[in-house]
């Protein structure tokens, strides 16, 4: 079965490619290279017998929307992959720009990241931005904690519903951001290992099903069809 580690004595199929797009928070800063969600979230797969292989990432920390869409076009041709996540927008808060301008820019993100996975909205997942208002950075900022919540509440609203417009797997991690005890990294803004486990447990069911024996390349699983979305 195609994306599934063979039956002894099968030929060894290269593993389904993965690209993950994003900022801090894809490629995990302040933690090591195993620890980013994106990593542990392709090991959990493969412990699940679907043979992905590591994300290659685009992302950096402190990219906006703008920045993410220039660093692709510079990374250009990008090919064609099997699974491609996307996760941005908290620099935009951070720096101020208002919520029409994110969700347009996200808009045309999402239609890249769709394009990149061979135009299978199926296969993409997208994250929302996580609250960094809760962690002890956003604390002791000196900003008001209560409107970066509004304001990212606003953000992913926006992202849910393109999302679903166009019929992409939107698994909602704010809330697990916001949970006392949430792990934070040693400098004190960014998530822990620990927490990006948290968010790879929510993003697991419905990754495993988005490349299950049904989701073959060009077709969409009845599950990532039906249910575009894990909270």
């Amino acid at each position: 079965m195609r994306g599934k580690w063979p039956e002894a004595g099968e030929p060894v199929a290269a593993p389904l490619s993965y690209l993950a797009l994003g900022d801090s928070y894809t490629i995990g800063e302040s933690v090591p290279e195993a620890g980013r969600w994106p990593m542990q979230l392709a090991a959990a797969l493969r412990e699940r017998g679907i043979a992905l292989a590591d994300p290659r990432f685009i992302a950096t920390t402190g990219w906006t929307t703008d920045e993410l869409s220039a660093a692709m076009d510079a990374a250009e041709p990008l090919g064609q992959w099997e699974v491609v996540s996307l996760l941005i927008g908290v620099n935009n808060q951070y720096r101020g720009r208002d919520v029409a301008n994110y969700a347009d820019e996200f808009a045309a993100l999402l239609e890249r990241a769709i394009a990149l996975a061979g135009g299978r909205p199926g296969r993409v997942l997208v994250l929302s931005i996580p609250d960094w208002g809760t962690t002890p950075f956003g604390q002791a900022s000196g900003r008001d904690t209560a409107q970066i919540a509004r304001e990212l509440d606003a953000y992913n609203a926006a992202a849910r519903a393109r999302c679903e417009a166009r019929g992409v797997a939107f698994v909602d991690i704010t809330p697990a951001s916001r949970a006392p005890g949430a792990g934070v990294a040693d400098d004190g803004l960014h998530p822990s290992a620990a927490q990006y486990a948290a968010w790879t447990a929510l993003s697991l069911p419905l990754a495993s099903r988005m490349l299950g024996t049904e989701n073959i390349p060009g077709t969409f699983s009845r599950d990532a069809r039906e249910s575009p979305r894990a909270e």
